[in-house]
């Protein structure tokens, strides 16, 4: 089978990290990418979960109570707040 090649931007540290990694279990970087690559191919996903730290109100158990409320709404059991008025103590930027 023809090779060819394959170049990935990263952070230096996560690159020495990375070698390192693959030194310590017997691979080289080559051998630790095609792994990965032939992985996502077999299961067509990637072969781990990918969370967002960033926005924890897509989190699933977030949307799962999301989902409990808005079946609460639907079936007449909700509840009705009154509207407050919520200062913002940071300046404009």
């Amino acid at each position: 089978m023809n090779q060819t090649t394959l170049n990935v931007h990263m952070e230096e540290d996560v690159k020495r990290a990375f070698e390192c990694f693959c030194y310590d279990v017997g691979m080289n970087v080559s051998v630790a990418v095609n792994m990965f690559a032939k992985a996502v191919i077999r299961e067509q996903r990637l072969p781990f979960e990918v969370a967002s730290e960033a926005d924890p109100f897509y989190s699933e158990t977030n949307m799962a109570r999301l989902r409990r409320s808005i079946a609460e709404l639907n079936a007449g059991k909700g509840t009705e707040h009154e509207l407050i008025k919520v200062e913002n103590d940071e300046e404009d930027e």
